[in-house]
């Protein structure tokens, strides 16, 4: 054989030298060149020509995406091909290999490409001249990086070679890039390459030796998974990590008539290709999950604050960042919505400074429309001199500004500081825009809705009572909770009226709804009901009034209504209602009891006269009005929310009282009675039952109080002139015991003129009263019914004045029906100390 025939050594690190083109003396009968199908010599036919020349085996390759074959010469010449007739598919094989022979072939050459391993297979071959031969064929699948087959290389002998061909396959394994290791039945080592040696660490001939006793630790369950794949008779493909040189090899264990064979191969560089992959698409899929949590999350921010809350949960910690503001500017106009991640002092600076000179540079992206990146304190320091001091108060090292643009328009900037020096490649600053974008949707939202809910919480403010009125009656304290946190204005309401006589109205109603519209109708009823108030109607008379007016404003409206008069004087206490919750009466021992009275159907379906429960209370009685909302829920029915209603109370009340410093109120400044209830303290506890309900819901609370016998003067008056000129008397001396010595003047014309009326123009018995309250109340009372009207006089009536000069005196005069008549009443305002002093020095 020439000496271009001898194998090449293999090249440094192990990998076979490239086989070389066929030298001019190489005879024509034997080219070393391969025959494919696009008339290249392949690589991987290379790597076996010239190792096999001398064998006389031939190297073949057969690409199995373009299903074509490339053969060596000598290939050709053992099958018997002419090479100028060579076809290169797979037809042209198959008609010269023996028709019996064929089809387990075809198998067992499948077998090994389904199992990437290797097979070997005899079978004849008809020559074209004439007569058979056998041949073996044998060799390994070829896989991609994607791990999947695209070739099959091999080599093909006659079977009289047998002998010469195995010793240089057994040349060629040994110097091939790849491990291969053969062994026994019995795991001893028959052969092994120079790869597979330098793996295993073998520093003697491994021939011989078993395998276990070679194949270093830390490969787990390799030995379980090798032995399996020997009794089953299976192929085995594993992946693992060698501990040697920590690269990942794959080896596949194919069982064989000897043992077992197995290929390792290099996969380091395809592992670490598909770990970048999967890591590009692990950042790939973090970046469009923090979008969509981004987005989710801001969907369900409400309000501004709400806005930059969320933006700063769901942007600082994917990005290390250490704060988080955010501006709205309006018109030039700066205005921090809201700070996370920065000290206290710093944000009230920033807030404060706004205008100052260089803190409205930090915002210029709002008017360039461009974010600005800064990653250094002395970046910063830089591009912001006169700002020079900001990194330091503000302890940030590095930051990003981001314009915020909603529906085309800017709205403010976020401003996002790292708390160290930070560099911002330009994936992430991708991102944070894309982000700056969803935070100023959402801001455009809340804005809006920030807008609407303060205009509602004016609405609902102006329509329920500022300030209740501080009565000697009663001490009360009053709630009103939202339904929820997106609906704050509904149609529940409470209200304290003062009446005449010390008397005082106590009113809570539902109109059935949230929403502004329930909210203005609900103004419109508290409106009404103030008014029919003034009128000194009884309590089922004005919810009459009140069925009216709700049944005007719409066939589908409704509301319900609790209205309760209590007089201080006598203890009496008064109530009607429409469809609403009956009160709760808290006796002083703590007792819990509710009216027993039918509710009956709501304002706007009721149908007149109301029911009407009248009662004498003891004093530091507790009276507790509310809406549904407070005691019902989904999980909670009427009754057993007026169950805890009750258990609450008496727990709450005994536990004050039993606290009541001796001898005194609870805290002496008018927000506890004299039994020791603080009104404001029981209203937030009660409260505490409404914490699962989706319903608003109004409380007022009422600690009953009695006036005292002392402030009290009551006289009969007989029915002819000298009436007037006793009830003088009567108010004088009581006066002057009441050292209300600068209102006697006046409080004489006014009993006198309201005597003197009763005297001409009604019927006795007549009576008169005084009241010494928060006013000076004089109160004439008569059996008639008449109703006295203040009328113009024309400068020459001889009357009619009476009542005009009735109205110039008092602050406020009205009519009162009782069961046995009618009072007339007035109320007069105390003077001012300073001013009882100055009379007392004047006379």
């Amino acid at each position: 054989m020439a000496p271009d025939d001898q194998p090449h050594a293999p090249d440094a690190g192990g990998e076979p030298a490239s086989m070389a083109r066929p030298s001019e003396d190489t005879p024509a009968r034997h080219p070393r060149t391969w025959y494919s199908y696009d008339g290249a010599e392949t690589t991987a036919a290379r790597l076996f020509r010239r190792a096999m020349a001398r064998a006389r085996t031939g190297c073949w390759e057969w690409n199995i995406r373009a299903n074509m074959l490339a053969c060596d010469g000598r290939s050709l010449e053992i099958l018997g091909v002419d090479p100028a007739r060579f076809d290169p598919r797979p037809e042209g094989w198959a008609a010269v290999a023996h028709p019996d022979d064929l089809p387990w072939v075809l198998a067992e050459m499948g077998r090994a490409v389904h199992e990437r391993g290797l097979f070997g297979v005899e079978y004849r071959v008809r020559r074209p001249a004439g007569g058979e031969i056998w041949v073996r064929v044998s060799g390994h699948v070829v896989l991609g990086d994607n791990g999947e087959p695209v070739s099959v290389v091999g080599a093909i002998h006659e079977m009289r070679t047998v002998q010469a061909a195995h010793e240089s396959i057994r040349s060629v394994l040994r110097y091939m890039g790849d491990g291969f290791i053969a062994i026994d039945h019995d795991w001893k080592i028959t052969f092994a390459n120079a790869k597979a040696e330098h793996l295993l660490g073998a520093d003697r001939n491994p021939l011989g030796s078993r395998l276990w006793d070679l194949v270093p630790t830390g490969l787990h369950d390799l030995e379980a998974r090798l032995r399996t794949a020997v009794a089953e008779g299976m192929t085995a493909d594993i992946e693992v990590r060698w501990p040697s040189d920590r690269r990942w090899y794959r080896l596949v264990a194919a069982p064989a008539p000897s043992g077992l064979t197995i290929h390792l191969t290099d996969i380091n560089d395809r592992r670490r290709r598909e770990a970048e992959r999967s890591a590009a698409e692990r950042a790939a899929a973090e970046r469009t999950a923090r979008l969509a949590d981004l987005t989710i999350a801001l969907s369900e921010a409400l309000t501004m604050q709400d806005v930059v809350e969320t933006a700063a949960r769901h942007l600082l910690p994917p990005f290390g960042a250490g704060g988080l503001q955010i501006w709205e500017v309006d018109d030039g106009e700066g205005r921090l919505i809201g700070s996370v991640g920065y000290p206290a002092e710093f944000s009230a600076y920033m807030a404060r400074e706004y205008t100052g000179a260089g803190v409205q540079n930090l915002l210029e992206p709002i008017t360039r429309r461009e974010p600005t990146f800064v990653e250094s304190a002395e970046e910063f320091i830089a591009e912001y001199p006169e700002l020079a001091y900001i990194p330091q108060i503000s302890r940030k090292e590095a930051w990003a500004f981001l314009p915020l643009i909603a529906s085309g328009h800017p709205l403010g900037a976020a401003i996002i500081a790292f708390d160290e020096p930070h560099a911002f490649p330009r994936e992430e600053r991708d991102l944070l825009l894309t982000l700056a974008g969803l935070v100023a949707q959402a801001l455009e939202r809340a804005r809006l809705y920030d807008d609407a809910h303060r205009r509602a919480q004016e609405l609902q403010q102006d329509l329920l009572p500022r300030d209740l009125p501080e009565l000697p009656g009663v001490t009360v304290a009053a709630r009103y909770v939202p339904a929820e946190k997106e609906m704050e204005v509904g149609g529940d309401w409470y209200d304290v009226i003062a009446l005449s006589a010390e008397r005082v109205a106590l009113v809570v109603g539902d109109v059935v709804g949230h929403g502004v519209a329930e909210a203005a109708a609900m103004g419109r009823l508290r409106t009404a009901v103030r008014t029919l108030a003034d009128l000194e109607l009884p309590p089922d008379e004005i919810l009459g009034h009140l069925n009216d007016i709700v049944s005007e404003i719409s066939d589908d409206f409704y509301a319900t209504c609790l209205y309760i008069v209590y007089d201080p004087i006598d203890r009496s206490c008064v109530l009607s209602l429409a469809g609403h919750p009956p009160p709760a009466v808290v006796l002083p021992g703590g007792t819990v009891c509710f009216p027993s009275v039918d509710p009956g159907p709501p304002l706007g379906a009721a149908d007149p006269p109301f029911a009407t429960v009248s009662t004498h209370l003891p004093e530091h009685s507790l009276l507790v009005l509310y809406t549904d909302g407070l005691i019902e829920c989904a999980d909670r029915d009427f009754e057993e929310g007026m169950a805890g209603l009750a258990h609450m109370l008496t727990e709450r009340v005994v536990q004050m009282r039993a606290d009541r410093p001796p001898g005194g109120d609870a805290d002496g400044d008018g927000t506890a009675s004299s039994a020791g209830i603080d009104c404001d303290a029981l209203a937030e506890d009660l409260l505490l039952l409404k914490r699962d309900s989706t319903d608003d819901a109004a409380l007022l609370i009422a600690c009953t109080h009695v006036t005292r016998p002392e402030d009290i003067a009551v006289w009969r008056l007989p029915e002819d002139a000298i009436a007037a000129a006793l009830a003088r008397d009567h108010v004088r001396g009581k006066l002057a015991e009441w050292r209300l010595d600068s209102l006697i003047m006046t409080t004489e014309l006014l009993v006198s003129e309201l005597v003197g009326n009763v005297v001409r123009h009604a019927k006795g018995p007549i009576d008169l009263r005084m009241i010494r309250g928060n006013v000076l109340t004089c109160e004439v009372s008569d059996a008639s019914l008449t109703t006295p009207r203040i009328r113009r006089a024309s400068d020459y009536d001889e009357g009619g004045r009476g009542l005009q000069l009735v109205a110039a005196l008092s602050h406020r005069w009205g009519t009162r029906y009782t069961s046995t008549g009618k009072s007339i009443w007035v109320e007069q305002t105390f003077p001012p100390a300073d001013a009882l002093d100055s009379l007392d020095q004047t006379f």
